[in-house]
């Protein structure tokens, strides 16, 4: 009971700092924005969580053993996380970021509607109140925050999937953790992006931009390299694994709601470092995120199966 209890408050230390390290990520993206576009600012992030990793491994500050072990769970895990990044990149070519948050603000909803089939996990009641409750806040700060909303058909089709995608990483995340561990899992995730990022970045500059000048020149500029260095880093590698993590210690849907708790910190993170208007619900809807987080953390489970 002693070592669930340690396991279960490490579990929640970690969601913070995933909650803290995704929150900060928009001011990288921003920072890149104003250089580069959103497919080299992909490869960036994966380059240097790929370079970050070989590191640890070469000086076996991390071991990965994969190679005696099923692989396609691993795959799929790393697939579906790739594919969410893709989808959403895509989605927001176009649709605008405020209709990107609030789809990926109910991604908690689907996680906890394919866990209770997929993982036979069942939230209580009030963890599932608790879970709408969080959903609706973050819904009703980005909307409150926008004059207008712009509904493109095909960009908001684009970024359901990346929502459905995030789902499923993170179900996988959970189904896979009696056979790797999170570091394994972080590996897989970051091969492949580097490879199905990468690889598209090198067709489009032989093809289109005629070499990969264009490729390399941004990473010249120091802020673009500090800041793909954070969002490779800090939020690729780290806030992967510490998903991983936290998703080995508890239920898929507990672990996905502190994704909505790093987009409210993104929002109150521009009000303090941008300089933008703070909004009384801003304070309000930060609160009830906050509170709702808490309240699906302490919350208990109903009925569980087997997988």
């Amino acid at each position: 009971m002693l070592h669930e209890d340690i396991d279960r408050k490490k579990g929640y230390a970690a969601a913070v700092c995933f909650s803290v390290l995704v929150g900060f990520s928009f001011l990288g993206i921003k920072i890149c924005q104003q250089y580069t576009g959103g497919l080299n600012i992909l490869c960036y992030r994966y380059d240097f969580a790929l370079a970050a990793m070989v590191i640890l491994v070469a000086t076996k500050t991390v071991k990965i053993d994969i190679l005696n072990k099923p692989k396609g769970k691993l795959f799929l895990t790393a697939v579906f996380y790739v594919g969410f990044m893709a989808f959403q990149v895509a989605g927001l070519f176009y649709a605008t970021s405020v209709v990107g948050s609030i789809i990926f603000a109910v991604v908690p909803i689907m996680v906890k509607i394919i866990a209770s089939v997929f993982l036979r996990e069942r939230a209580s009641l009030m963890g599932n109140v608790f879970i709408c409750v969080t959903v609706a806040a973050l819904i009703f700060m980005i909307v409150m925050g926008t004059a207008d909303i712009e509904i493109d058909p095909l960009g908001t089709v684009l970024l359901l999937v990346s929502s459905l995608m995030m789902a499923m990483s993170n179900i996988f995340m959970r189904y896979t953790r009696d056979d790797y561990r999170p570091i394994e899992i972080t590996f897989s995730i970051i091969l492949l992006g580097f490879i199905v990022f990468n690889g598209a970045a090198a067709l489009r500059a032989v093809f289109w931009d005629g070499g990969i000048s264009g490729y390399l020149a941004p990473l010249a500029i120091p802020q673009v390299a500090i800041s793909a260095a954070y969002l490779g880093i800090g939020c690729i590698l780290l806030s992967a694994h510490l998903m991983s993590y936290i998703l080995s210690k508890m239920e898929a849907a507990k672990g996905t709601i502190f994704g909505n708790l790093s987009t409210a910190i993104s929002i109150v993170a521009g009000v303090v470092i941008l300089g933008e208007d703070l909004m009384w619900y801003h304070v309000v809807c930060t609160a009830i995120i906050i509170a709702g987080v808490v309240g699906v953390s302490m919350s208990g489970t109903g009925a569980k199966g087997e997988r």
